[in-house]
């Protein structure tokens, strides 16, 4: 029995165009995933059965713990089940057919019951794109996909198998899908906007309707108990072959804010939305405008090259196997719940972890980091919002680091640590962060630097701590700080009556959906904290893990 399912215009318009390059941007709550992905991968494989495909995504965790769930989640929406019309990460059953290529290892792919396959191309880990047989691709949350890598070593590979499937429109095709981004570097994929050709996309939409229309026509004539003209048929079938050659050279581009999913949304949200959010945000989030990392934003210095990732992949190939499919080789759904440091290739399991900290009733924060020679790298980042506290807080990053041999922390604080409870137990915050950790059975090295920097200065030191001027430059692990990068990127100035500072009026403002606490300014100042504690408060240690106690300032 067929199943109905709602998808709202842009879906629909995509779905319906089928081009065989499409670029989707699109904003919050307008259904990316299940409503745009998870189709685009049924319909590649089932008219392209015994094809490969290929998912792109810019680190493997990403596609463990977001991508392939939510394919998942979606297939399993649609009416596929699990062991009966696709399986993960394993041999498939013998009832299932077989690839057209057959794949060297089933480890990161989900196979079809048709001998469809996708695999699950990271960008972070080597992997073999240059000798695979692709027939299609999707490339998910676009704006952190690098360009050179995927032109040089996937798109090459989406050549397709023209012996089985040139006559599909489908064959070699892509799908890239993201939200709008703000960097120049992961603007890549907006220069298919002038790719497209509308009076091609038009005359296809045109195509479409005709067909709908003429199969009307023939519905009509069975309901009623009359014959169908031969020439009816024949007439369909041409319409379908011009639609498919139209189909195989065309570039579909859409940007789509969340008023277009409006029936579901509805207006009085975008109405709240836009008295309640800051105009830079109702734009980015609402409206899908273009902007990027502002020029003269707080950390204007700040460059894609201060971005990293770096995982083990061991440890996640292993994650993989128990959170994606378990023993039985069945599927589970979900994100992964049980990822732990050991997922930082980053992480220096000899030395402590340094970190800075912001307070706030609503939200709080903590920045990690370890300084490597003349590098600091930002290794994770933690909050927690509303009742979750302070306690709560170091309980999750003593959970995540449970298996750092080296469990000592540098805790650099401020004034603003002195002579607060946000109802702890402990006479005032810094009391209260050092006696969680020690409670957790870590050891603390606390280390004061007095009252809050300057707006002006602190603009001043980190910015030249990017451009490779100060003893330190900062490198951010882009995968465990996906809020505090957009924190960081989108931190503006203001002018106030000292001169300029950090724009913080956001932090005064109602949490909404599209407007989250984490994506505010508040785990900026916990990163500034890190930073000028790590570059003017310098501590050495020793391989042991014992700190030498040479506190100075430089």
């Amino acid at each position: 029995m067929a199943k109905k399912v709602y998808f709202n215009d842009p879906q629909l318009e995509c779905h319906l165009v089928g081009a065989r390059t499409s670029v989707c941007v699109m904003g919050r709550r307008t259904g990316k995933t299940h409503g745009i992905a998870a189709p685009y991968i049924l319909r590649c494989i089932q008219r392209m059965p015994g094809s490969t495909g290929g998912i792109v995504v810019p680190t493997f965790l990403h596609g463990l713990t977001n991508t392939i769930p939510g394919v998942l989640a979606a297939l399993r929406s649609f009416g596929y089940y699990d062991n009966i019309h696709f399986v993960v990460g394993r041999q498939p059953p013998d009832f299932f057919k077989r690839p057209v290529i057959e794949p060297a290892s089933y480890q990161h792919v989900i196979s079809f019951y048709n001998g469809s396959v996708a695999i699950l191309l990271s960008q972070d880990r080597s992997y073999a794109a240059n000798s695979l047989t692709l027939s299609w691709l999707l490339v998910d949350e676009a704006k952190f996909i690098d360009q050179k890598k995927l032109h040089d070593q996937v798109i090459p590979a989406n050549g397709g198998s023209k012996a089985h499937f040139g006559q599909r429109s489908l064959n070699h095709a892509m799908m890239v899908l993201s939200d709008m981004p703000q960097t120049k570097k992961g603007s890549w994929f907006l220069t298919y906007r002038e790719k497209m050709d509308p009076e091609v996309i038009q005359v296809i939409k045109a195509q479409v309707h005709e067909i709908w229309r003429q199969k009307d026509k023939v519905r009509k004539l069975r309901a009623d108990g009359q014959p169908v003209p031969a020439y009816m048929q024949d007439h369909i079938r041409k319409l379908d072959r011009q639609l498919n050659q139209l189909r195989s050279v065309a570039t579909y581009y859409r940007e789509c804010s969340s008023i277009e999913n409006i029936a579901l949304l509805g207006e009085s949200y975008i109405k709240q939305m836009k008295r309640d959010l800051t105009p830079l945000v109702f734009r980015t989030s609402i409206l899908c405008q273009r902007i990027g990392i502002s020029r003269d934003g707080f950390y204007c210095c700040m460059t894609e090259d201060h971005k990293y990732d770096q995982s083990d992949f061991a440890y996640l190939d292993k994650l993989w196997q128990k959170d994606i499919v378990t023993p039985d080789g069945k599927p589970v759904s979900g994100r992964s719940s049980g990822i732990t440091s050991g997922a930082d290739a980053d992480l220096n399991p000899r030395l402590p972890i340094v970190i800075g900290m912001d307070y706030n009733a609503k939200i709080n924060w903590i920045v990690a980091g370890q300084p490597d020679g003349r590098r600091l790298n930002v290794i994770k980042s933690f909050y927690t919002k509303y009742e979750r506290k302070i306690p709560e807080l170091i309980a999750d990053f003593c959970a995540y680091y449970r298996n750092h041999p080296t469990k000592h922390v540098i805790y650099y604080y401020d004034s603003t640590a002195l002579g607060q409870t946000f109802f702890s137990n402990y006479p005032d915050i810094h009391e209260s962060v050092v006696g969680e950790f020690r409670r957790h059975g870590w050891t603390v090295t606390d280390v004061y630097i007095g009252a809050p920097m300057h707006h002006d200065e602190k603009y001043r030191l980190i910015n030249n701590g990017f451009t490779g001027r100060n003893n330190l430059t900062p490198y951010i692990n882009r995968q465990n700080n996906e809020a505090l990068l957009l924190a960081i990127e989108t931190a503006g100035v203001e002018t106030g009556r000292n001169g300029f500072r950090k724009d913080k009026s956001g932090e005064k403002l109602a949490e909404s959906q599209e407007d989250l606490l984490e994506h505010r300014t508040d785990g900026t100042d916990a990163f500034d904290t890190l930073y000028i504690g790590c570059e003017l408060f310098p501590r050495s240690s020793a391989l042991s893990g014992h700190l030498l106690m040479t506190p100075g300032i430089v």
